[in-house]
């Protein structure tokens, strides 16, 4: 098809019509769009690495670790024949093992972000995403009346209410004629790409006039299309330009605080291997001087060799090379296998697999496993994370009455299960079957004809912007803009009150069987400052009537004084509807005087034609109207959340971290799910709300909670003030602020945009991060991320984002950690994760399981990696002084090789794969074990040096151990026992039963594996010894094998197990006597929870018993509406109406 559509900024003057389908409830949905083409294509990456780029980006990733640099600068000094102390393949062969190893785990993740693409295919013209639209789309035309398009923008903003696009007028008459469309040859102008989702700014020229395009006639990537056959559209922006993927921030190589700390630790041990070696190169200078220049007869020094200066210098660079096993080339491959062991832990875990979907947890990355054990803050999105949503008609309050509890035959409570028999709706053939209601004493009511309770139903079949849809009579399709209303209408369709059909005038009812048309007078629309909307019809009585429901905070300023002790009633009943965590709406209505309305009808006529102030006098009107209510009840809807939210936030809580929910959707709605959710309580100090429209508003309310928080904390004598006055250098640390109670804070996404500006975002993080709970609502994806990177960048914590949707891409990119749940908001958030899961309740194990023994085990490899080499290493210094500083090894070279790779790597992955200090039972029940974690206790600066205190202790015990046991020793038969192969032997025999009892010291959880490794490491040890320093061997390879006999010779000797023992002894018991001591004189609250499990294992305790506490005097409102302003217009207006008519079964 030849089409000449273009947009100005373009490249290139080709176009196509391709299709674009939608599959919804088993329809079949054609989205035909016209495409155009430019330089951009429409791929999205989220893979890092591709076939071109792979080697140097991964190598040059990999020598970002100073300790990859190091071994590759080693290896040039090993390639310089005067220093060469080793030969030079011993460090290819183990520097290109690890090189490899790390960069096929590294493709491997790479390749796991990258293999679900297949669901979005990479056309270089138009990018597949069903059932969403692929790319930012101009509207043409439409199957609906006047060109209208439903969208859902759940995955843009956490909003599950339909929204309306419209095309303009002179598109929309092209309808689906191919040809029309065909020879459209507008030209766009537009806006360039950005990353505002509310606005869109451009004209289109078509036929020599100019049309205004806004964001109303924009469908973005991300919607999805509801209630709709078909549309055509001009795609505006693709791939990368459009304004999803604007909002998705970029990938980061996230590295752990392990991992940074390691790189410092590693510079470390180089300024402290360079002084060794800067001091046995003086000492050798010395010796050289005194004792080495007499002795050139039988020591000759080489012919590059003119002073002592000269071989003292070489000598340096010769010990550097020996001891270069300080920063153990194999601690990296280690740290890999150990973080890949524990991602398979993750994957394995069937608690954490989600059986209606078929969906296991995923470690799609295997570096971030010990973070997991040290987050302090999580940020959540809410809809589709939180909460389910769906929305379920719970309870009600009618006339008084309580409806919605179940009672067994002795009156008590029960609480609502599968088993639970529900309520018979077969005397409504219109009802709507997956509907479930359990209290039948509100049916009974029904059908009795209780006149409060019909009246209720009919307020709620006819106070609502719903638009119905039967395709085949007798099925009835609500078109509901938000879930609140389609789950109020649908209540009352089931009761007998069935909406059926509207036009712009009228409203068919069908009640209890009875068909009956109410003539729609006036729609009094939602707003957010009036919380409240209102009908007023004319009954088939020609009655009068206006029905009301919105926040009890607002109609109760709205009743008649007759309802007073109605209204206490009723007040009590939303109490409990609050408690529950449900959300509720106050219903009310009032009967008009024919006159009385005739006289206000002119009136708003009148304020909705004025030119002036408009919004504020149809707001009058519509109060001179809407007061002196009769009251009828409350709803009561649950926005069902994911099983186990609130006792998995309470949990959190517990640890010590805290939950901040970043949510696209509204205010009301938010703070309802963050009380539902435990985030909030109404036991809290006080809840703050900023709502500030400028810079100093923001700032006078975010410093006003500060100082209510913490008095005095404005003060300039305040330390943190008086830190920040000296105006530090980046990157500084604001320090942790105790409040004086618990309290919370809400601010919505226009606050938020002042806030997050220079000058007042120290402000919003103090008064946030003091606060139990935060709410910040109405965020774009870009100020979600925006928010997580001022905590990342301020505070010294560990940060997890988790989210389902496309809107919270860009927080999970920007947090240490970023969790997707694969929920109903397509695959975008799982796709750019770390970790995924279905439920978010599986954090919990994630956390205080996985996380927490992640950690732990990391910890213990390190402090222990670092000991067993520093012990190792330190004995060649020792022995420098008794060897003329001759860049001798003590070791047998066959000792050297194998001491990392085989004697002792399996007992050290043994513990870093197996341990745990407890099982995850009491890792739940005590979540405060998680706490020495957030603090990072286990592994830090100060634990290094007491690894390196401990190393130096245990090498000169080592040596001189040793060396005294067998000094002017000789054997039975008097001959002596004193030589360099016999004492290298007995050290390195010491060394390994030393390091082996230090690691049986650490090993908390013992498993047969556990058991293997260990012993039988030191057993093939013993094996591997007589075997190298076997007759055989050593005979075939004089040179290469030279301990002839050494091994038989030597194990003999009585000196020799006492060296071993009295080794061991003197090196493990430091270890021994600071196990002991610690507890007493230097407990941490983990002891405490430890001694505390080890007496519940002595002394079970029974399991406790959870009750539900109320409190009445702390009432608060469980407004929430999930409603946009605008559709009540768009009824009356008759735009909505469909003229086919239902196909009878």
């Amino acid at each position: 098809i030849s089409l000449s559509a273009s947009i100005s900024s373009s490249s290139k003057d080709e176009h196509i019509l391709l299709p674009l389908y939608n599959w919804e409830m088993g329809s079949f949905v054609l989205l035909i769009v016209l495409v155009f083409f430019y330089s951009q294509n429409n791929s999205i990456k989220t893979s890092k690495y591709n076939a071109f780029n792979f080697l140097p980006m991964n190598l040059f990733e990999q020598f970002q670790r100073l300790a990859n640099a190091y071994f590759l600068f080693l290896l040039f000094l090993q390639l310089i024949p005067q220093i060469a102390s080793l030969a030079w393949y011993t460090t290819v062969m183990p520097l290109m093992v690890v090189l490899s190893i790390t960069a096929v785990k590294d493709a491997i993740d790479d390749l796991v972000m990258w293999l679900p693409g297949p669901l979005v295919p990479h056309c270089p013209f138009l990018i597949f995403l069903f059932p969403l639209p692929s790319a930012d789309i101009l509207l043409l035309s439409s199957s609906e009346p006047y060109s209208l398009t439903y969208i859902e923008t759940a995955e843009l903003d956490g909003e599950t209410n339909l929204k309306v696009k419209q095309a303009i007028s002179v598109t929309s008459e092209m309808e689906d004629n191919l040809k029309l469309l065909s020879a459209f040859d507008g030209e766009v102008r537009c806006e360039s790409p950005n990353n505002k989702l509310d606005r869109f700014t451009g004209v289109l020229t078509y036929r020599g006039e100019d049309y205004i395009l806004d964001h109303d006639r924009l469908i973005l990537r991300g919607c999805v299309i509801r209630n709709t056959d078909w549309c055509y559209g001009l795609v505006i922006f693709t791939g990368p330009d459009t304004k999803l993927m604007q909002n998705s921030g970029k990938s980061t190589f996230k590295r752990t605080h392990i991992d940074h700390l390691m790189n410092v630790l590693v510079l470390w041990i180089f300024l402290f291997l360079g002084s060794m070696c800067f001091i046995l190169a003086i000492g050798h200078c010395i010796w050289e001087n005194k004792k080495g220049y007499y002795f050139q007869d039988f020591l000759p020094w080489k012919e590059y060799v003119s002073s002592s200066v000269v071989s003292a210098t070489l000598i340096f660079w010769s010990y550097f090379i020996i001891l270069n096993t300080m920063v153990p080339i194999s601690l990296y491959v280690s740290v890999e296998i150990i973080r890949l062991g524990n991602s398979f832990y993750i994957n394995w875990d069937q608690k954490m697999f989600y059986e209606p979907k078929n969906t296991p947890a995923r470690a799609r990355t295997t570096t971030l496993n010990e973070e997991l054990g040290q987050v302090t803050y999580v940020f959540s999105d809410k809809t589709g994370t939180l909460t389910q949503n769906i929305m379920i008609f719970n309870k009600c309050s009618i006339n008084g009455k309580f409806y919605g509890d179940v009672y067994d035959k002795n009156g008590q409570r029960v609480d609502v299960s599968e088993k639970t028999e529900k309520v018979d709706f077969s005397y409504n053939k219109l009802a709507d079957p997956k509907f479930s209601f359990y209290d039948k004493t509100l049916v009974e009511a029904v059908k009795r004809g209780d006149r409060w309770v019909h009246l209720f139903f009919l307020s709620l079949s006819l106070c609502h912007t719903v638009i119905p849809e039967e395709k085949v009579e007798g099925e009835l399709v609500y078109q509901a803009q938000s879930p609140d209303e389609g789950a109020l209408v649908t209540a009352a369709r089931n009761f007998g009150f069935v909406f059926r059909s509207r036009t712009s005038e009228t409203i068919m009812v069908v009640e209890m069987g009875e068909t009956k048309i109410y003539q729609l007078l006036a729609i009094l629309d939602f707003s957010n400052v009036r919380k409240r909307m209102s009908v007023i019809v004319r009954t088939p009585e020609d009655r009068v009537m206006l029905f009301c429901k919105g926040a009890d905070t607002i109609l109760c300023q709205l009743l008649h004084p007759s309802c007073r002790s109605l209204k206490e009633v009723t007040m009590d009943h939303l109490d409990d509807f609050a408690s529950d965590g449900l959300r509720t709406l106050m219903v009310a209505y009032r009967e008009l005087d024919n006159a009385f309305f005739q006289n206000w009808s002119l009136k708003h006529n009148e304020a909705y034609l004025s030119l002036e102030d408009r919004e504020n006098k149809i707001s009058l009107v519509y109060e001179e109207i809407e007061k002196d209510l009769m009251l009828l009840g409350a709803t009561a809807i649950e926005d069902k959340l994911q099983d186990g939210v609130p006792e998995t936030i309470f949990t959190l809580n517990k640890a010590k971290i805290k939950v901040w929910v970043l949510t696209g959707d509204k205010q009301e709605t938010a703070v309802n799910i963050a009380y539902a959710c435990n985030i909030f309580h109404d036991e809290m100090d006080g809840i703050f709300i900023v709502e500030g429209k400028d810079n100093e508003t923001v700032q006078q309310e975010l410093r006003s909670a500060r100082d209510q928080m913490k008095p005095g904390c404005l003060l300039e004598s305040d330390p943190i003030n008086s830190y920040l006055a000296t105006k530090p250098k980046m990157p500084f640390r604001i320090p942790e602020e105790v409040p004086n109670g618990t309290y919370g804070l809400v601010i919505s996404g226009y606050s938020l945009a002042h806030a997050l500006e220079g000058n007042l975002q120290l402000d919003l993080l103090r008064t946030a991060c003091m606060c139990k709970g935060v709410i910040c609502c109405r965020m774009t994806p870009l100020q979600k991320a925006q928010v997580v990177e001022l905590v990342k960048r301020y505070k010294k914590v560990v940060t997890l984002a988790i989210g389902d949707g496309a809107n919270d891409v860009s927080m999970i990119k920007a947090a240490h950690i970023g969790v997707g749940i694969s929920g109903q908001e397509g695959m975008q958030a799982m796709l750019n994760s770390d970790y995924a899961f279905s439920q978010f309740h599986y954090l919990q194990r994630l956390l205080f399981i996985h996380g927490r023994w992640s950690y732990n085990r990391m910890c213990k490899f390190l402090s222990y990696f670092f000991y067993k080499n520093f012990a190792f290493t330190l004995v060649h210094f020792w022995y420098a002084f008794y060897s003329g500083f001759s860049a001798q090894t003590v070791y047998d070279t066959w000792f050297i090789t194998f001491y990392n790779l085989v004697y002792t790597s399996l007992p050290v992955l043994g513990l870093s794969l197996f341990d745990q200090d407890v099982n995850e039972t009491w890792s739940l029940r005590f979540p405060e074990l998680y706490e020495p974690g957030q603090h990072n206790l286990y592994f830090n600066k100060k634990e290094f040096v007491k690894c390196l205190v401990h190393g130096i202790y245990s090498s000169l015990v080592l040596f001189f151990i040793p060396m005294g046991a067998i000094y002017n020793s000789v054997r039975s038969d008097g001959k002596e026992i004193s030589d360099y192969q016999s004492f290298s032997v007995i050290v390195q025999t010491s060394l390994l039963c030393a390091v082996t009892a230090q690691i049986a010291l650490e090993t908390t959880y013992w498993t047969m594996i556990s058991h293997i490794f260990t012993w039988g490491s030191l057993g093939f040890y013993f094996c591997i010894l007589f075997f190298l320093y076997s007759d055989g061997l050593c005979l075939m390879f004089p040179n290469v094998f030279q301990f002839l006999g050494v091994a038989r010779n030597t194990l003999n000797l009585p000196q020799m197990w006492l060296s071993v023992i009295l080794s061991m002894v003197l090196c493990i018991l430091p270890v021994i006597g600071y196990q002991f001591l610690k507890p007493l004189f230097w407990p941490v609250s983990v002891d405490k929870i430890i001694d505390r499990i080890h007496h519940c294992m002595r002394h079970p305790l029974p399991p406790p018993i959870r009750t539900k506490l109320k409190h009445p005097s702390s009432r608060r409102s469980a407004y929430a509406f999930s409603h946009k302003q605008g559709f009540g217009a768009l009824i009356t207006s008759g735009k909505t109406l469909k003229t086919k008519l239902p196909k009878k079964k």
